[in-house]
């Protein structure tokens, strides 16, 4: 079955100055021979009425044509530049959508295909799905490095060596019957040592997913002991509701905000306590534990040593005389009057930038994460063996390690999941 030439909108939402419409598939060109009255030179910018069907003339846009498969998708694509009224948009969807084998394109389905025609790998789709969410300067040079292809560049030199490793043991193999058999070489092992060295400083890289969902900070303590206040200071704005009355908080709160480039989530959370019978309280007290199990940086507001192990501890309403008094605070702050508050965002800005990828360094993914650990592992086994048959597996197992992170191997529940994080045009 021949598959489908897919369509969308892959600029902004209408109404805008100019409205790009991207066409990819086997058929493209039927959309400038019937819409724009024939072919235009490839990659070079040609004005053309488009025009449906019956003649009437639908609107006057910038053609682009690109051959595959030298093209982003690897496809033939067509691009219309459009004047982006939504009427304009529509009617010219509209027509797309009569050519025979056109269809609207499903989310990521462009990406999926250059991954799928091989013009961009796993490493390179994570990136590009991550620059299009960057909304801070760390996030987008991360994504920017990925999808520009640093890790995929790695992971092919990685590839190579264990290739040549698996080819010298092989060749011992081949003449192991033979009284003058070869031998591994001296340099085997010293290549093998220093894949690993490299393979463990990537295991070691920064998280990912830290970068994507921001430094997770957060506020737990009893009820009525100021952690709303608190959120809404460092915030700046009445993100939660603060009273004097326990229990008012009684769901987690999520609030994404960049802070000198740095990207924070923080997290306001029921008052902890055993002694309520209100079920909906209970609830967001169970949720406020949980949300203290992913936190990167816990600011406990209760009394002193109560909190989790490594939290850090914050004593609050330094301007009301009879408040908890801690011996050694981090920060004293007060939500009212603002003091401290600074103090407190400064200190979580230095450790959370100690967290992130420093300049020059890439972060990466749990999955990424994990087949280079696999990598490792089939690796760390070498020095332990001389069976040749052994040694040989082994590689083939660090092989295909590589092959699930550059996505060559099986791994479509995978693409799915990333695929779907793309806009319908993208």
């Amino acid at each position: 079955m021949t598959e489908a030439t897919i369509f969308a909108l892959s600029s902004g939402r209408p109404p805008a100055a100019i409205a790009v419409l991207r066409i990819s598939g086997p058929r493209a060109t039927d959309a400038l021979i019937g819409m724009a009255g024939g072919m235009v030179p490839p990659r070079k910018a040609s004005l053309r009425q488009l025009r449906d069907r019956d003649g009437a003339v639908l609107d006057k846009a910038i053609v682009l044509f690109f051959p595959g498969p030298a093209s982003a998708t690897g496809e033939d694509s067509v691009e219309f530049h459009l004047h982006g009224g939504r009427a304009v948009i529509a009617a010219v969807e509209r027509e797309l959508g009569t050519l025979p084998g056109f269809r609207p394109a499903a989310a990521g389905e462009f990406t999926r295909r250059s991954f799928a025609n091989g013009r961009l790998d796993l490493s390179e789709a994570e990136g590009l799905a991550d620059l299009l969410e960057a909304e801070t300067e760390l996030q987008r040079r991360n994504a920017q490095s990925l999808a520009d292809g640093v890790l995929s560049r790695l992971v092919a030199e990685w590839r190579e060596t264990v290739l040549m490793l698996g080819a010298e043991v092989e060749a011992v193999l081949d003449f192991s019957d033979e009284e003058d058999g070869e031998e591994l070489s001296p340099t085997f092992h010293v290549k093998r040592d220093a894949l690993q060295a490299d393979l463990e400083q990537w295991a070691n890289a920064p998280r990912l997913e830290a970068l994507r969902e921001g430094f997770r900070v957060v506020i737990a303590g009893p009820p009525n002991i100021g952690k709303s206040s608190l959120f809404n200071a460092i915030l700046r704005e009445d993100a939660a509701i603060a009273t004097p009355i326990a229990g008012t908080t009684r769901d987690v709160l999520f609030r994404p905000v960049a802070i000198e480039g740095i990207p924070f989530q923080f997290v306001d959370t029921a008052g902890i306590r055993d002694d309520t019978r209100d079920q909906v309280e209970k609830i967001g007290i169970e949720r406020a534990k949980l949300a203290l199990a992913t936190a990167d940086v816990v600011l406990w507001l209760g009394p002193e040593g109560e909190g989790p192990t490594d939290a850090w501890e914050i004593e609050t309403k330094a301007d009301v005389a009879d408040r908890l008094v801690k011996e050694k605070p981090a920060v004293v702050v007060s939500a009212s009057t603002g003091a401290g508050v600074d103090d407190l965002v400064r200190q979580l800005v230095t450790v959370a930038r100690d967290r992130m990828p420093a300049p020059g360094s890439v972060a990466i993914s749990n999955f990424q994460r994990s087949q280079i650990c696999d990598a490792l592992d089939a690796l760390r086994d070498i020095p332990a063996s001389d069976d040749m048959l052994v040694l040989a597996e082994r590689l083939r197992l660090a092989r295909l390690a590589f092959d699930r992170l550059t996505g060559t191997s099986d791994v479509e529940a995978m693409l799915d999941r990333l695929f779907s994080r793309f806009c319908i045009g993208k």
